[in-house]
């Protein structure tokens, strides 16, 4: 299991669980004052199944392929095609994906987009690229699906990784 973009750690405790007793959960975090507090996390909680590491998503090298991957609320990783297609090639094919994040209102609310816009600005590189925030991490997926959270301002997404035969 991948935790793209860690932040504080805070999901390790889900993903230990999810991996079980024989399990390891993979994740980086570009950013070293969040890392310091997984880091921190890690030694306070004793946990020996994660592999974690200070590293750009566009760089990373995972130790070995992963198995199920988890953007939660990293933008301007699934924005950046670089950044998802160095971590999409060190996932094996039929992994699962899942996806959590902000995105723009349906078009039809219109000025409730400078909300969202707003809310992201600060948090992003790309607070604009909103509208399909999935799209560069749904192609590299079959069965990607969809739907909006938060009113229509969030979303969740899953897929399946493509093997090279459905490219």
């Amino acid at each position: 299991m991948l935790d793209v973009g860690a932040g504080t750690g805070l999901s390790y405790p889900l993903l230990l669980d999810a991996v079980g007793d024989t399990g390891q959960v993979l994740a980086f975090e570009q950013s070293p004052e969040m890392f310091a507090l997984a880091e921190q996390r890690l030694a306070r909680n004793h946990w020996h199944a994660i592999w974690h590491r200070q590293a750009a998503a566009e760089s990373v090298e995972l130790p070995k392929m992963a198995d199920a991957v988890l953007f939660n609320y990293v933008h301007d990783i699934s924005r950046s095609p670089q950044a998802v297609d160095n971590i999409m090639r060190q996932v094996r094919p039929g992994a699962r994906i899942a996806i959590a994040g902000m995105k723009f209102f349906p078009w039809w609310t219109g000025p409730l987009n400078l909300l969202a816009w707003l809310k992201n600005r600060p948090y992003n590189a790309h607070p604009g690229e909103l509208w399909h925030p999935w799209d560069i991490i749904a192609s590299h997926c079959t069965a990607f699906e969809w739907q909006a959270t938060q009113f229509g301002m969030g979303y969740l997404a899953k897929g399946i990784k493509r093997s090279p035969a459905d490219q």
